[in-house]
């Protein structure tokens, strides 16, 4: 799942590419990725890109359209926002020149094709089965209810609100950090790498860190995705999966030896997701319980 990182890379990558063009087309070929209906993607032909920004793990582009009434007739044209959530398999792929020939709907992995009128654009793609790949078109950012409920980003929370946001939460650490009510920006992937860094148990209880545990688990954070950030920023989109996956020391690395104490990483398996922890590291030599290895043990 793009997490902080890679969308502020990707938006970073927009804003410098795609801010001044001319939209020509916007093509759902997947129709269930469109979840507005009050503005037709038709709104956005002939609109002017006018920048690109991040909303936590979504991405907005800000649309100028073109001079003229509102359908309604009442006032002048509104800009636009097209907002993006990648969701677990989505992607954005952005070409200086995309193919001639115009998509057409099917059941392939291509989602939307925005092309400019010089015919550069970006497509979406999203891979697997379960689909959640979103698109939302809206005068503001903050009538996609996903935005409007975001908590401070990760990267520009305060401390002491990053210490009363935890601390004011009866759940599990891992559960907390990915919670984008609480702090936005991190993912699956993200938070196991912050959890390792600050040397915390994923099951350990927010509201009971200690003050160290809370200084040490915010400087985690920033350390964690400002050095992905450093790392991202610049890329090409098509090599942003491959950089993520380089440079994570536990998430996806499931048996493998933990690159600081060479303890074996492990996983915890839930319903549809899954984490990685060094035992070594962050839980003092213990196991934690995984639902899926105890069923077998039975």
């Amino acid at each position: 799942m793009p997490e902080l990182p890679e969308v502020q890379a990707l938006a970073s990558y927009l804003q410098d590419r795609a801010v001044g063009h001319r939209i020509e087309s916007v093509v759902f070929t997947a129709i269930s990725a469109l979840k507005t209906v009050t503005i037709a993607p038709t709104e956005l032909f002939g609109g002017q890109i006018s920048a690109v920004a991040r909303h936590g793990k979504f991405l907005d582009i800000s649309v100028m359209p073109v001079a003229g009434e509102d359908p309604s007739g009442v006032e002048p044209r509104r800009p636009l926002h097209l907002v993006i959530h990648l969701a677990r398999a989505g992607w954005l792929r952005y070409r200086e020149q995309l193919p001639g020939l115009v998509p057409r709907r099917g059941k392939g992995p291509l989602a939307m094709q925005l092309r400019c009128s010089d015919g550069s654009g970006f497509e979406l793609t999203e891979a697997g089965t379960k689909k959640g790949l979103a698109v939302y078109i809206v005068h503001e950012a903050a009538e996609v209810s996903g935005v409007a409920r975001l908590g401070p980003d990760a990267l520009a929370v305060s401390p002491a609100d990053f210490a009363t946001r935890i601390r004011s939460h009866r759940a599990q650490l891992k559960g907390v950090l990915t919670d984008q009510r609480i702090i936005c920006g991190m993912g699956n992937a993200y938070s196991d790498e912050v959890l390792h860094t600050a040397k915390l148990s994923p099951f350990a209880m927010g509201a009971r860190l200690n003050d160290s545990q809370l200084q040490q688990l915010y400087a985690a954070m920033r350390d964690v995705l400002e050095d992905a950030l450093l790392r991202s920023v610049g890329m090409q989109a098509a090599e942003l999966k491959k950089e993520k996956h380089s440079g994570l020391r536990v998430h996806g690395r499931t048996d493998l030896p933990c690159p600081v104490c060479q303890d074996t990483i492990r996983e915890v398996s839930f319903a549809d997701s899954s984490l990685q922890y060094c035992p070594g590291c962050q839980t003092g030599g213990k196991l934690l319980a995984d639902r899926r290895l105890s069923r077998l043990l039975k």
